[in-house]
């Protein structure tokens, strides 16, 4: 073999080396390239991006009181009071959303919300330039931002943590457990489920515990506040349409023309000569009213029969802006004025006779109930044997209302074993978990039998009975009377002023906004 040859063959095992290491190479980047994927989708499927992603930001600013200097200036100093994670703010989206779909269900498709589209895909009405994702993300912003304000002014004013904060907090996490056993699913699993793939059990009980220190120290404030009877007395003086009520009669005399319909069978509108006669006519039906009113005859004859007229006899009328009751409401009202009145959007007339305007004296009461209601049958309605069945399930619910106030009343009978036994028994979810106990209980508030029961003229405290309703049989206690019910009104009227004067000094500079990673929120 000559030189050259030697010269050429090594000249080819050098290139064919130097090939070999730059795929040596290639295939190194590749495979930490790979490597590199297979890391980045386990992380992504784990949700660390998606859980440490800030989703909001919440900032304290500076009010002109706290700072004269930014008195007036929009550009007042703002401090990052906490980054919210996208699963803290999905806890309040999937809340607020939540209640709102069920608050609203008989008619949320007319508000233009589709539960089963992308909330980011539906405009919010009256406001093209954000969904309804916007609208609720807004929504939870700004209530995550009251209740870290609150959080704040209950650790301000040393309001910490008690018992009664962790048997609530105790109660939800055990019905958190029992609904996630019964979905045959993990805590987890179901927080995932109603929270989003983000949503930890760490999370969820903290933001949990903010709510429920906020709502226990807002309470705490709220029945702190009292009043003095001089107090009732002024706001009743200054405010009297808001709690003195009227006795009347009166009877609504349309003034609108009947539409008609073409050859076609279509409505068609009644022109203005015809709307006009109408009312002219309504007038004068008014005023024949009148004058055999006046003459002695029965209002509620006059007017029976009559479809274009409606009797009403009204009895404790509350005040609302309007032709009748601006007129009944006048200062100067005496018992047994009258008149004939002009509707104020002219489509009608009212004849109207006055009885009396008072305020409501009369004492509510403070009553405890046991519902019990009966087991619910095995046959259909319209099926034969369902109304023996629903006579049956309805006699076995009495007897056993009886049966437990008779063991009430071999026992201590007191009003605290009472409301042990309520706990224990009672199925009304308004009252059970506080023995049962309404207070300030007013007139009409309840449903007929049991309103009777409670204002019966001979009621005395310490009283029981057995009351059937449309809800069940309810064991009733009598505890006894309490404010009078236009006090009750005036109470709470200067409750809510002041406490809503606290309350929005409370979250006075609060606020905050969406980030990035508020596109990992959703609705579930």
């Amino acid at each position: 073999m000559s030189a050259n040859d030697n010269h050429s063959r090594t000249a080819r095992e050098a290139q064919q080396q130097k090939e070999a290491r730059r795929s040596n190479i290639m295939y190194a980047v590749i495979a930490i390239l790979f490597a590199l994927l297979v890391v980045a989708v386990l992380v992504w499927k784990s949700n660390i991006i998606q859980k440490n992603a800030t989703a909001a930001t919440l900032y304290t600013q500076l009010t002109s009181a706290e700072d004269p200097a930014a008195s007036g200036s929009s550009s007042a100093e703002k401090t990052v009071l906490a980054d919210v994670k996208a699963p803290q703010l999905n806890y309040y989206f999937v809340n607020i959303y939540q209640n709102f779909v069920q608050q609203n269900s008989a008619y949320i498709s007319y508000m233009g919300l589709d539960t089963s589209k992308d909330l980011r895909s539906q405009p919010y009405p009256g406001d093209e330039t954000q969904t309804w994702f916007d609208y609720f993300v807004g929504q939870a912003i700004d209530q995550m931002s009251a209740i870290y304000a609150l959080n704040d002014k209950a650790e301000e004013e040393g309001y910490v943590w008690n018992d009664a904060m962790q048997a609530e907090f105790d109660s939800n996490n055990e019905s958190l457990e029992s609904t996630a056993t019964a979905s045959n699913l993990s805590v987890v699993k179901y927080l995932q489920k109603i929270y989003g793939a983000t949503m930890s059990r760490s999370v969820y009980e903290a933001e949990m515990k903010r709510v429920i220190l906020a709502s226990d120290f807002s309470k705490s404030h709220n029945d702190g506040l009292t009043y003095t009877d001089e107090e009732l007395e002024a706001e009743y003086a200054a405010n009297r349409n808001s709690y003195d009520v009227v006795d009347y009669q009166s009877v609504r005399i349309s003034g609108a023309a009947d539409a008609t319909t073409d050859a076609d069978g279509n409505s068609v509108d009644p022109t203005e000569e015809e709307s006009a006669a109408a009312l002219k006519a309504a007038k004068q039906s008014a005023d024949e009213l009148y004058a055999g009113f006046k003459s002695g005859k029965s209002m509620s004859d006059l007017s029976k029969d009559n479809d274009k007229m409606s009797y009403t006899n009204g009895e404790a009328g509350s005040y609302s802006s309007g032709v009748l009751m601006d007129w009944l409401f006048d200062s100067g009202r005496q018992a047994g004025d009258s008149a004939v009145l002009a509707d104020e959007d002219n489509s009608a007339y009212y004849v109207v006779s006055f009885g009396k305007r008072y305020r409501q004296d009369y004492k509510t009461v403070n009553v405890r109930h046991i519902l019990l209601q009966p087991e619910v049958g095995k046959i259909a309605q319209g099926e034969d044997g369902y109304d023996e069945e629903q006579a049956k399930l309805k006699e076995d619910a009495k007897a056993k209302a009886e049966d437990l106030l008779a063991q009430w009343t071999a026992g201590a009978a007191t009003e605290d074993s009472f409301a042990e036994l309520a706990k224990e028994n009672s199925v009304d979810g308004g009252s059970q978990a506080n023995g049962g106990l309404y207070e300030q209980v007013y007139q009409g508030q309840m449903v007929p039998t049991f309103n009777d029961w409670c204002f019966d003229s001979s009621r005395k405290a310490g009283d029981t009975g057995v009351v059937e309703t449309d809800y069940g049989y309810h064991i009733m206690y009598f505890v006894g009377e309490n404010l009078p019910y236009w006090q009750v009104q005036a109470d709470s009227a200067l409750r809510n002023q002041d406490f809503g004067t606290w309350y929005d000094g409370v979250i006075a500079g609060y606020t905050g906004e969406a980030a990035s990673g508020v596109k990992y929120v959703s609705a579930s």
